[in-house]
């Protein structure tokens, strides 16, 4: 007789729980605190830096980051204490500041998005059949409404 898989683990917490109690350390914020060491920013410059391809507008940018926007004042104040961003007058509105990336901020951008893109060992060590499994799965799961 097939066992009967229980939804609930012994601890109470569901599967979805489980599941995500599990990810959480492989993903953040290990990997993105090690990228951002390895890059010699901390992980606030290194989570604006991944929003500046574009030139953005400091409110933007705090909706963004998810964050208040007296924070993204202190976090434009490093970038440009370390040359790799520069406040601009917006074109369309001179009272609303744009914060644009030197071309040392491109290039470190660049250089952060190349270290995000690769993966993690604990990807690589997994099996062909394991790696493609967890590429199905995720792939699924990119396609729910968020929420």
């Amino acid at each position: 007789m097939p066992r009967k898989v229980n939804p609930r683990s012994a601890a109470g917490k569901g599967l979805a729980d489980e599941a995500w109690g599990l990810l959480i350390p492989l993903v953040y914020p290990p990997r993105f605190i090690e990228i951002a060491h390895k890059l010699g920013v901390t992980p606030p410059l290194l989570g604006a830096l991944r929003f500046l391809e574009q030139p953005q507008t400091m409110g933007r940018m705090a909706e963004l980051l998810r964050c208040d926007p007296s924070n993204v004042t202190g976090i434009v104040d490093a970038l440009e204490v370390r040359k790799l961003a520069e406040r601009k007058p917006s074109a369309d509105d001179r009272r609303v500041k744009v914060v644009e990336l030197t071309a040392a901020g491109e290039k470190l951008r660049a250089r952060a998005v190349g270290e995000m893109l690769k993966p993690p060992a604990w990807v690589k060590d997994l099996s062909p059949a394991d790696q493609r499994a967890l590429r199905e799965i995720l792939r699924r799961a990119g396609d729910q409404p968020s929420g």
